[in-house]
């Protein structure tokens, strides 16, 4: 198929027009996936091609919480499965958190903030790895474990989702995607009150840094490409962590009725200041070095527009 098409053209302009509505994305991303995200669709139809027979094509897609990695991944597996009759796995690497109980039993013999989801070492990546080699060699349906937030904890596994493996790509977004170690130096210094209150020996630190080489690194060089959407700076994040935490109390008012005085699994004010905190050392550091390991590297603005591609 010739992707340059008017014709072509127009049924993606619908596609993205529907998906928008869907999303309730605003008519400023509409612009947006057309000007960046169709070319790289594009880009990623070519690299497919290449890609050795039989072997999933993987794209990583890194962002910090609230920078729109999960909408990215979900409109290019939108387009490349409804319009290129691509099979496309989209993982985020959130619904692969350890239960609950898991991290309250981490949090017991190695360190309490551990019981906190996010981090590297929060991760069940020998789950993640089982996946990943099962859309990638089996044939026949793959299961996809999925994470419920507003419980923190994952969903019973016959509520996991299937699809039909071997798949053609395979999307794995998340906020520590790509993420490198850090020296003994820049480990030795607490960022924030949270490691200077809570971490005062370096402990949790020390141990993410540990899993990050044992554990994320290998899992990381399974990507063939690196999509990174660059926040401006750490200060933003939190502004768009709270526009999360108010679509899912949306959502779950959606869910049990306007009506519902059901808050749980919804932050206060101080307890998102304090959550966000767990992830500031690796997205602070991932902003100003991910940049030169990642092959694509949309900057952002403030307000979520892409400012230049690089």
């Amino acid at each position: 198929m010739n992707i340059h098409t008017k014709e072509d053209s127009d049924q993606t302009q619908r596609l993205i027009n529907d998906f928008c509505v869907q999303e309730r994305l605003p008519d400023s991303y509409k612009v947006i996936a057309d000007k960046y995200f169709l070319p790289l669709t594009y880009e990623i139809l070519a690299l497919v091609k290449s890609q050795p027979s039989g072997k999933p094509f993987m794209i990583g897609i890194n962002g910090s919480q609230g920078s729109g990695k999960s909408t990215l991944a979900l409109l290019l597996s939108t387009i490349l499965t409804e319009h290129y009759h691509k099979s496309v796995a989209n993982l985020s690497i959130d619904d692969f958190y350890q239960t609950k109980s898991e991290r309250q039993q981490m949090a017991a013999k190695i360190h309490p903030l551990l019981q906190t989801r996010g981090v590297p070492g929060t991760h069940d990546i020998a789950l993640l790895n089982t996946t990943l080699s099962d859309l990638s060699g089996n044939k026949g349906p793959a299961v996809i474990p999925r994470f419920d937030k507003s419980i923190d904890d994952r969903h019973p596994r016959n509520e996991w989702d299937s699809i039909q493996a071997p798949v053609d790509i395979i999307i794995l977004e998340g906020w520590c995607v790509g993420a490198r170690p850090q020296t003994e130096q820049q480990l030795s210094k607490p960022i924030n009150t949270l490691e200077q209150q809570e971490d005062e020996q370096g402990t949790w630190r020390n141990y993410i840094n540990q899993l990050i080489i044992k554990d994320y690194l290998p899992l990381f060089k399974q990507l063939d490409t690196l999509i990174m959407l660059r926040a401006p700076s750490f200060d933003c994040v939190y502004q768009w962590r709270q526009k999360q935490e108010n679509k899912l109390r949306e959502k779950i008012q959606e869910t049990k009725g306007t009506s519902s005085n059901d808050q749980s699994g919804i932050m206060t004010q101080e307890q998102l200041q304090r959550f966000i905190q767990h992830y500031e050392r690796l997205t602070i550091d991932m902003i100003n070095t991910l940049p030169n390991h990642a092959d694509i590297v949309f900057n952002l603005g403030t307000d979520h527009t892409i400012t230049s591609r690089r």
